[in-house]
């Protein structure tokens, strides 16, 4: 029903944000660290799922399709909710939680509050290979594979690259310096600046 929300980030707390949209201002649940990443006041583009309920509503948000993937596939897993998965997200890095499963690590997915050994067996059964797999497959389709590839021969890591590049995207669309490009070049080129201002973390 809804893939995304763009709008100003007018409020948050520590596992959700509010984003103004004209008139209506969105109260959407979000794991702690992509929270940690949307200074206030700021445009921002939040990847939605909708959580509906005969006796709830409830809109969860990410700041990319990765970390939307990566909570469908938790999702599948025996005994996790949706309330379940964005604390767990909140709790690990994205890269650090793919790194966890791929080497069965149970001790560091236990090591995320709130998740116990049982459900981190079940984690390692369930998505093992698979969330490397979805990325995988996000980078052979990224609209940027040659501008990823500028970005890894400069050292920097493919995924890290890709992800820099999307919030870069997310960043500009519809922004006056996007307006007034005139070329698909030029956009690119834009993308490609602010993706290295995201990657050096000024």
């Amino acid at each position: 029903m809804f893939n995304s929300i763009r709008g100003i980030v007018s409020a948050k707390n520590v596992d959700a944000v509010f984003i103004l949209t004209g008139d209506i201002e969105w109260e959407i649940a979000m794991p702690a660290n992509d929270v940690q990443e949307m200074p206030l006041n700021s445009e921002c583009r939040i990847f939605t799922w909708l959580y509906h309920r005969e006796d709830q509503m409830k809109l969860f948000g990410f700041l990319n399709d990765t970390r939307r993937c990566t909570f469908l596939e938790l999702l599948k897993v025996e005994g996790i909710g949706p309330k379940a998965a964005v604390r767990i997200m909140g709790g690990i890095s994205q890269t650090d939680l793919e790194q966890a499963l791929e080497n069965a690590d149970i001790a560091r997915l236990e090591a995320v509050p709130g998740l116990g050994k049982k459900t981190a067996q079940k984690m390692v059964l369930s998505l093992k290979g698979k969330l490397v797999a979805a990325q995988n497959k996000n980078n052979l389709s990224s609209p940027y594979n040659d501008l990823a590839d500028a970005l890894v021969d400069m050292g920097y890591e493919r995924r890290l690259a890709l992800v820099a590049l999307e919030k870069a995207h997310s960043a500009l669309e519809g922004s006056d310096l996007w307006q007034s490009a005139s070329s698909s070049l030029e956009k690119e080129k834009l993308v490609f600046k602010e993706a290295i201002i995201y990657l050096s973390g000024a």
